[in-house]
C-alpha cells in the first residue's frame, strides 16, 4: 500500500474520514529534513498531561533549547489535549492540516502510526547528535516504534503499573499491610480484594481502583488479567482470546470482586485514591504527583494472579508528524529533549528506556517522593514487563471491544457469554 492509501486508511479507521488531496500532499514519508530552512520556527507538541510540574518541566527543557539554538526555534509550545480524547483530536488535526510538529502517543495506537506514514523515521537523527549515546536506549523499548531499520517515535516513557496503597486506611482497618504480604508471598489478587473488602466494610470510601478503567478503557485490565497469563487476542494480532478459559477466569474474578464482594466500586461510582478515601489504586508512578501528604502510602508490585505474577507498563512515544511544518526542527529537539541529561530530569516523572538510568540510585534523584526502596519496586516492575495491548487496527477493535463488553458489568451477568460475545464482534477487525 503507498503512503498516502496507508495514510488515508489510518485516519479512516481512527473515525476521521480520508484526507483530502491537500493535506494528503502535506505528509512525506522518509526522514526528517523536507522543510526551508528560512529562520527559527515555532514548534508545537502535544501532550496529554494538564500537571503543572509536568509542563514546567518542558517548558524548562525547551527554553534551555531555545536559548542554544535561536536562530532554528523560536518558541516551543505544548499544547494539552484531555487524555480521554487524545488520539481522537490529533488525528482531528491531522485531517484538518493543522498537524502539530511533535505528538506524544499511545503504545495502544503505536502500530497504526508507524505503519500509517504518519510519522517521520527520526534513527538518523538521533543516533547521529553528538553526546546522544543512542546505544543506551533498551533494544526491547524500541520494538513497537520500529519498522525495518526505521524509528518512528521515541519511547521517552516507560511506566510501570504498582499498586499505591493508603497504609492509614489499612492500619484502621486492622488489615495485612501489603509490603508486608510482598514479604512473606501472600500479595495476590484475592489478598487486594479481602484487603480493600474488608476496609470498605469498616471505613466505607472504595477499596481497589484499577484507574482510568472507568468501565470504558479495557485495556487498563491487562494490570489485573496478566496474573492469569490472558491475553485479548494471539501474539501476532490475528485471533480473539477474550474467550479463552484464562481471559474468562479474569474477567469473572473481576466482577465478582465488583458486584458480590464490594471490594471494586462499580460503573458511575468516583473513587479517586488520591483524594484520601480509596485504600488501593493500581496505576503508573507518573500519577505519584498528585500526592499532597495528606495522607501515609506506599507502593507494592501488581499482585500475583492463580497462574503468575506479570509487570505490566505503559508506553508513551514522541514522534515528528510527518504532515508537521517543521519536521527537521521538530525531530532535532526531540533529540535534546530526550537526550542522557534531560531523560535523567524527565525521570522524575516518566521512567525512561536509557539502561544507564534504570536504577534506584539515579530514579532517586528525580524522585524525592519515592524511598530507595520504593524505586527498587519500580526498577523491578520495569523489568521483563508487558506493554499494554497494542494493534494494527486498534481504534476500531478498541471501540468495539468497549461497547460489546457492557454487558459484562452488571451483576448478573454471563461472562463466559459476553466474552464469547466480544470475539465475535472484534474477530473480523482482527483479521482486517
Amino acid at each position: 500500500m503507498n503512503p498516502q492509501l496507508r495514510r488515508r486508511h489510518f485516519l479512516s479507521m481512527v473515525g476521521i474520514g480520508a484526507l483530502g488531496t491537500t493535506a494528503l500532499a502535506a505528509c512525506s514519508d522518509g526522514d526528517a529534513g523536507d522543510e526551508p530552512a528560512d529562520g527559527p520556527v515555532d514548534l508545537r507538541m502535544t501532550v496529554w498531561t494538564a500537571s503543572e510540574d509536568h509542563l514546567a518541566l518542558f517548558q524548562e527543557i525547551a527554553d534551555a533549547y531555545i536559548a542554544d539554538h535561536p536562530d532554528e526555534v523560536s518558541s516551543v509550545t505544548f499544547e494539552t489535549i484531555p487524555f480521554e480524547d487524545y488520539t481522537t483530536n490529533l488525528t482531528t488535526q491531522l485531517a484538518g492540516g493543522n498537524a502539530p510538529d511533535l505528538a506524544w502517543i499511545f503504545e495502544s495506537n503505536a502500530p497504526e502510526f508507524v505503519s500509517s506514514g504518519a510519522l517521520v523515521d527520526v534513527r538518523e537523527t538521533l543516533s547521529g547528535t553528538e553526546g546522544y549515546d543512542f546505544e543506551d536506549v533498551g533494544e526491547s523499548a524500541l520494538e513497537l516504534w520500529e519498522d525495518g531499520d526505521a524509528l518512528y517515535a521515541y519511547p521517552f516513557s516507560n511506566s510501570p503499573f504498582v499498586m499505591f496503597v493508603n497504609t492509614d486506611r489499612i492500619a484502621a482497618a486492622s488489615q495485612p499491610n501489603p509490603a508486608d504480604l510482598v514479604a512473606s508471598d501472600g500479595w495476590t489478587y484475592d489478598a487486594a480484594r479481602d484487603v480493600s473488602a474488608a476496609s470498605v466494610a469498616a471505613l466505607g470510601g472504595a477499596g481497589l481502583v484499577v484507574r482510568d478503567f472507568d468501565y470504558m478503557n479495557w485495556t487498563n485490565l491487562a494490570t489485573v488479567w496478566g496474573g492469569w497469563d490472558a491475553q485479548p487476542w494471539s501474539a501476532d494480532g490475528t485471533t480473539c482470546e477474550f474467550d479463552s478459559p484464562e481471559m474468562v477466569a479474569a474477567l469473572e474474578w473481576y466482577q465478582d470482586a465488583v458486584f458480590a464482594k464490594n471490594a471494586i466500586p462499580g460503573p458511575g461510582t468516583s473513587a479517586d485514591f488520591f483524594a484520601g478515601d480509596t485504600t488501593m489504586t493500581i496505576t503508573q508512578i507518573s500519577r505519584a504527583s498528585s500526592l499532597d501528604g495528606s495522607f501515609n502510602w506506599d507502593i507494592v508490585p501488581l499482585p500475583a494472579g492463580p497462574t503468575q505474577q506479570e509487570n505490566i507498563v505503559g508506553q508513551a512515544g514522541v514522534g515528528v508528524l510527518a504532515a508537521g511544518p517543521n519536521t527537521q526542527a521538530a525531530a532535532n529537539f526531540l533529540a535534546f529533549f530526550t537526550n542522557p541529561e534531560n531523560s535523567a530530569s524527565l525521570s522524575l516523572y516518566f521512567p525512561p528506556p536509557r539502561e544507564s538510568l534504570l536504577n534506584p540510585q539515579t530514579l532517586a534523584a528525580g524522585n524525592p517522593l519515592f524511598s530507595e526502596a520504593q524505586l527498587d519496586i519500580v526498577v523491578d516492575s520495569i523489568s521483563g514487563a508487558t506493554t499494554k495491548p497494542s494493534h494494527a487496527n486498534f481504534a476500531q477493535v478498541d471501540t468495539t471491544a468497549r461497547g460489546a463488553l457492557d454487558a459484562m458489568w452488571s451483576a448478573d451477568a454471563d461472562v463466559a457469554a459476553v466474552a464469547a460475545d466480544v470475539c465475535e464482534a472484534i474477530q473480523p477487525l482482527l483479521e482486517g
